[in-house]
């Protein structure tokens, strides 16, 4: 037993050394660097998991902001805060800035909020053992905001951001963008002017890359009836009514389009009966009907989410066919509202994934493959994505995003800021 454990550990020794071989000495320096510096990069995990900064409370946003400010401005970064108008009610975004002449430039996507609004239960970073904390935002996505600042810390530390060109593009409002159009539009000028966009969403996973992303968007159907004595339903003069005639339009919208890969239409709420509201800001409805009386409106809301703009609007067209068919004394109309874009699988998402592969495998750390491009939903680094080369998925590890308890790997995170720093180290010589 003592002489196969010891075998064991003169293979894994022998093979860590292999793989250092294949890092410059430039890269064996960061990665000791990303030791030496892990406890600082654990407080300030802790600092801004710790700030409540659901995307509606703007103050707590701003806050996150200022942390980072103050971070990026220890390591030669310029710092500002862009600003949104009153009506879109956010906080805005964090910039961080360094510009040069060699290498490529990379734009580098990450967000302040959180799903968890000041007044939801809250929860502190905490460890539940050695290996896994918790705490609102831990994976999704403060862990991966504070990776990149970890990276880019090494890098600078080491002198190997000068003559560099980096943006660091903190949103305040990934999880609820108001006016995307608005809240978007600094965002886009600025990716434009850079080679790469990389993403620090929640990774999928130590081994898997994201190279696409479905986009999401949104529908509202209504449908009207002729309101009646429920004992005449399906009678010629009273025909089925709007309830019906919606639940036909979702049968159909299921039986036709439910098998095309990628798709997903997903009906989230449904009002019906003799008198109908509904609260587009808030979500709120309400529905007044009897048994007895055939509805007259019924209105349900869902989404959309596609790979591609073509998926997205053929979809759109073959619902428009089926809501136009109609049942007897029955109308409806369906509309559409744009959301997120797609991220295409492209040829260059699939280069910049092999590359991350490679600096995976010379680290000894194992094959990185890209995702199922239908795996993930809609992110900010989808806007970009028809601009520029992207790869997403670079962030923390973790499980429950989105939900209390949502978790981070603490064992993978430090392996996950190395392996980065690599990366970006490669793509800026």
């Amino acid at each position: 037993m003592k002489k196969s454990a010891l075998l064991l550990i003169l293979v894994f020794v022998s093979i860590l050394s292999f793989a250092q071989q294949k890092l410059t000495k430039d890269e064996q320096k960061l990665i000791e660097l990303i030791d030496k510096n892990y406890k600082e990069t654990l407080a300030q995990l802790e600092e801004v998991i710790n700030i409540n900064s659901g995307s509606l409370n703007k103050e707590g946003v701003r806050e996150v902001g200022r942390v980072f400010e103050r971070e990026f401005q220890k390591i030669g970064f310029q710092t500002e805060w862009i600003e949104l108008p009153a009506e879109v009610n956010r906080a805005g975004h964090f910039v961080a800035t360094r510009k040069g002449t060699k290498g490529k430039k990379l734009f580098l996507i990450g967000h302040l909020d959180t799903v968890f609004e000041k007044d939801m239960p809250f929860s502190p970073f905490t460890y539940l053992n050695d290996s896994t904390a918790t705490g609102q935002g831990a994976n999704d996505m403060k862990g991966g905001d504070v990776l990149v600042l970890a990276s880019l810390k090494a890098l600078h530390q080491l002198g190997l951001l000068n003559d560099r060109t980096i943006t660091v593009y903190f949103n305040g409002d990934e999880e609820s963008s108001g006016n995307a159009d608005i809240s978007r539009k600094d965002f886009i000028e600025r990716a434009k002017l850079h080679d790469i966009a990389l993403g620090y969403e929640t990774a999928q996973g130590f081994s898997t890359a994201t190279v696409a992303r479905r986009g999401a968007s949104g529908w509202t159907l209504k449908t009207t009836g002729r309101q009646s004595h429920s004992s005449g339903i399906f009678r010629e003069g009273v025909g089925y009514g709007a309830i019906y005639e919606a639940a036909r339009i979702l049968t159909e919208f299921q039986e036709t389009l439910s098998g095309e890969q990628y798709l997903t239409f997903n009906p989230g709420q449904f009002i019906g009966g003799s008198d109908v509201s509904f609260n587009e800001i808030s979500g709120a409805g309400t529905a007044l009907g009897k048994t007895n009386i055939v509805a007259r409106e019924a209105i349900v809301t869902g989404d959309l989410r596609f790979l591609g703009e073509a998926q997205k609007e053929a979809a759109r067209a073959k619902m428009r066919e089926i809501v136009a068919k109609n049942l007897n004394q029955t109308q409806a109309e369906i509309l559409f509202t744009d959301g997120i874009p797609s991220m295409a699988p492209t040829e260059g998402n699939y280069a910049l994934a092999e590359t991350l592969n490679k600096v995976s495998m010379d680290m000894g750390f194992g094959p990185v493959k890209p995702g199922d491009p239908g795996s993930r939903g809609a992110g900010d680094i989808s806007y970009v994505a028809d601009f520029m080369d992207c790869l997403d998925g670079l962030g923390a590890s973790g499980t429950g995003a989105h939900a209390p308890g949502e978790t981070i790997n603490m064992k993978q995170f430090p392996d996950l800021i190395k392996r980065n720093t690599i990366l970006l180290y490669r793509l800026t010589r």
